[in-house]
């Protein structure tokens, strides 16, 4: 659990300072000039501009942190996969379980793709 914290803290530190970075900085000298100070200016005006382009890269990172728990699973941490192994021991029914964790897996991934594009045009407007 904390490997993957660690993990996931890192790409999301690169993901926000990627989406800041992104703003162009006429914006910042802008905001200051019109005397407001730099964490209102940051709050105020490059953040909401900086999550706009943030926001596709942290639904794609939660979707490969849905992934990367199931590689996990085979250190100890339980899971669907490793839930779908305990069920499989239980009734030997291995292709019906297996069939059904891929398609929950699916569902949740295109779920989560739609959900994407959904935020992706609505902060485009």
């Amino acid at each position: 659990m904390v490997t993957l914290t660690f993990n996931e803290g890192a790409y999301i530190a690169a993901f926000v300072k990627g989406g800041i970075q992104a703003v162009d900085p006429g914006q910042m000298e802008a905001a200051r000039s019109l005397g407001l100070p730099f964490g209102k200016s940051m709050r105020k005006v490059i953040l909401p501009q900086g999550i706009r382009i943030m926001i596709p890269s942290f639904i794609n990172q939660f979707i490969i942190t849905l992934k990367d728990t199931s590689i996990l699973s085979i250190i100890g941490l339980l899971e669907l996969t490793q839930t779908g192994k305990i069920i499989i021991a239980r009734n030997l029914e291995g292709f019906k379980v297996w069939t059904i964790i891929a398609l929950m897996y699916l569902i949740v991934i295109t779920l989560l793709t739609w959900l994407s594009n959904w935020v992706q045009r609505r902060t485009n407007v």
